[in-house]
């Protein structure tokens, strides 16, 4: 028991020396945060989903209830979303059918990751801007994390070399991708969707006389 411990030591002493976190022994990314919240965060989420539980959505991604939607939502509005995407972005109503889209596609965090930046584009508290930021790292840029975003090694590096002072704009080339990829991906094929089709029949649907 006694010549364990020293081995241990010299195990870690030899992980810190070169550059690995002592949670995964991957080698930093960055900052301490990002390794040491990150191999945490992991850990909590496969936790999580083994346990079948805290799948809760964020407030940032929950959008609009579907209750009474098609009340609220008119067939022109609905139509002017085949001209414009950000027609269909800017409407309370597109964004949570459209996440509704991405999810049968496994590809909701492009939704969620755009809508974050644009929430941590309005914040004012330094504070809170710092602490948005870290957590939209942390979700969608971080290598480690499984809502990932696709963006491109320049773009990472350049969000990597802003963590030291995080800003409400720190995001936005990697948002300009992603907005980017859903338009020319899957904004085409959620207009060609079933589920699309079917709203748009719905809206467009004559009212029975009572």
């Amino acid at each position: 028991m006694e010549s364990s411990s020293p081995a241990k030591g010299r195990q870690l002493s030899e992980t810190t020396r070169r550059g690995l976190c002592r949670c995964c022994r991957r080698r930093h990314c960055c900052f301490c945060w990002c390794c040491c919240n990150c191999c945490t965060w992991n850990r909590l989420a496969r936790k999580r989903r083994r346990d079948g539980v805290g799948c809760k959505v964020s407030s940032i991604s929950n959008l609009e209830s579907p209750l009474n939607l098609e009340e609220r939502l008119t067939a022109e509005e609905a139509a002017s979303w085949q001209w414009s995407f950000d027609s269909m972005l800017t409407s309370p109503a597109g964004r949570r059918i459209f996440m509704e889209f991405l999810q049968t596609e496994h590809s909701e965090e492009n939704m969620s990751f755009w809508l974050a930046c644009e929430d941590l584009k309005r914040e004012q508290s330094p504070e809170q801007i710092s602490e948005k930021a870290k957590k939209i790292y942390l979700d969608y840029i971080s290598i480690l994390s499984p809502k990932e975003v696709s963006i491109d090694a320049a773009v990472r590096e350049t969000i990597n070399n802003s963590l030291p002072s995080p800003g409400a704009h720190m995001f936005d080339e990697a948002q300009a991708q992603v907005y980017a990829l859903m338009h020319r991906d899957s904004y085409p094929r959620f207009l060609k969707s079933p589920l699309y089709k079917s709203l748009e029949q719905r809206l467009t649907m004559p009212v029975a006389d009572t």
